[in-house]
């Protein structure tokens, strides 16, 4: 049985269940875009009221479900007005991100090259992303930030992994087009709900 607690939950499992069981990363991520497109875009779904309460010192990371069967995780995040991420990477895992309220900056980057624990990146696109909209990350092209650009409004985003990530690589501007690797320990502003 299903303790997830918001409206239109059983709906979005049983979309991202079927786009999982594909089993071909590209499939995978394509039905799972779509899906998140349209399911956002249905009124049928909320998510709990805590998503849309901000962290004052960091943007929120809250796991809703996590699949027994298929291992997936699906996490809401809530944004405060300005709060983003460095660049970082998702640990190789696949990601499908999509906006579920307010506004998303994402800006990909490519790795150029790396010497060490120095990594060259250049930027590769940037999108300003608005409610119903969903993108993927598919590694090795997975480098990227996110950002809330209002300065007074949340942002609330639903992120689906391969797998729970509980941290990820980060990478600190040293100048020019240069960063600087370092590991970031992922917060967990809510338990998992439910697991299937």
């Amino acid at each position: 049985m299903l303790a997830l607690d918001f409206h239109g939950s059983k709906r979005l499992i049983e979309a991202v269940d079927a786009s999982v069981a594909l089993g071909d990363c590209e499939a995978v991520t394509a039905g799972l875009r779509r899906s998140l497109c349209e399911l956002i875009g249905d009124p049928a779904l909320t998510l709990p009221d805590c998503v849309m309460e901000c962290c004052g010192d960091h943007y929120a990371r809250r796991e809703l479900y996590r699949s027994e069967k298929y291992g997936y995780s699906i996490v809401a995040m809530t944004w405060g007005p300005g709060q983003g991420t460095p660049i970082h990477d998702h640990q190789g895992l696949w990601c499908v991100e999509g906006v579920f309220h307010g506004q998303l900056e994402i800006c990909q980057y490519e790795l150029v090259e790396s010497e060490g624990n120095r990594y060259h990146f250049v930027p590769a696109g940037t999108i300003n992303a608005g409610p119903g909209s969903a993108g993927s990350l598919i590694p090795p092209h997975e480098y990227h930030t996110i950002r809330n650009p209002s300065d007074q409004r949340l942002a609330v985003s639903l992120h689906i992994y391969k797998a729970p990530i509980t941290n990820c690589s980060v990478f600190e501007h040293e100048g020019a087009h240069w960063y600087t690797r370092g590991e970031r320990v992922l917060p967990q502003d809510l338990q998992p709900l439910a697991t299937h």
